[in-house]
């Protein structure tokens, strides 16, 4: 029992006092790759980022971090949640596959097996799509387009890897995925369409009805009157022949004007 005291004591001085922006923690890692320590796995990357020499700059894998280092009592040891030396508690939350230490377990971390890291907002908040190949809330149960490994690529307009990146993502309408703050960066400069597959992200109907009106009041010459082009719609992917008109070309299936002129179809002989 006189153990226990210090050991408390301890661990309360260090609790709030230790760690880098990305966490709480009374411990720091040992990179693998360079031998050096750092708080975390995301402020080695940031530092490595910024060396001078392109070929010496690398990122750490989680998984491989086997060292620790107290912060209370700095002694270097193999990774566990409780100091082999002074007792500390080194994260209120641990993962010994991620080598994650947080002691704001108000994040509510959890780790997913099939992503293979760990997540936050609370498991209860979140499914595991096997299609997708990520976690994601649970109102998008059987409620969102599945695209295979959607989450294991570069987000489309600060191509930053989207899987364990640390900022929110959005799933849009076609199924694609992009930070939540590009997103809206996007619908803010009137750019409604997917980056990579170019499917309406938003509802377009009243859009489409404007562009309606201005086809009505605006008369095309009348060498251009009966012109016909072919278009694809890159809403519901049909290709039909239609009039041209200078504001655009309407799809003829799904009545979208996100069309795109392209050439005739070659009919078989």
């Amino acid at each position: 029992m006189l153990m226990e005291g210090p050991s408390n004591d301890r661990q309360t001085f260090g609790k709030m006092g230790y760690g880098c922006k990305h966490y709480r923690r009374r411990c720091k890692i040992r990179a693998p790759c360079c031998n050096e320590v750092y708080d975390c796995r995301h402020c080695h990357n940031e530092a490595t980022s910024l060396l001078r020499i392109i070929f010496d700059r690398h990122e750490l894998v989680r998984h491989d971090v086997k060292q620790v280092i107290c912060s209370v009592c700095d002694t270097e040891q193999p990774v566990a949640r409780v100091c082999t030396n002074c007792g500390v508690n080194m994260g209120e939350y641990f993962c010994d596959v991620c080598i994650i230490y947080d002691d704001d377990i108000d994040k509510g971390q959890f780790h997913c097996d099939d992503c293979g890291i760990c997540r936050v907002g609370g498991h209860e908040n979140f499914f595991h799509c096997k299609k997708c190949g990520s976690c994601y809330s649970v109102g998008l149960r059987n409620n969102h387009s599945c695209v295979e490994n959607s989450m294991r690529h570069h987000c489309p307009i600060c191509y930053e890897y989207l899987f364990d990146s640390l900022k929110d993502t959005t799933v849009m309408k076609c199924g694609h995925t992009m930070h939540c703050e590009c997103y809206h960066e996007m619908i803010k400069r009137d750019k409604y369409c997917c980056p990579i597959c170019s499917k309406s992200v938003v509802d377009m109907s009243g859009t489409w009805k404007r562009i309606d009106d201005e086809i009505e009041a605006t008369a095309m010459p009348d060498e251009y009157r009966n012109k016909k082009v072919w278009i694809l719609c890159n809403d519901c992917n049909d290709t039909t022949e239609v009039y041209f008109h200078v504001i655009g070309q309407k799809c003829s299936h799904c009545e979208s004007y996100n069309t795109r002129t392209i050439a005739p179809p070659v009919l078989p002989q």
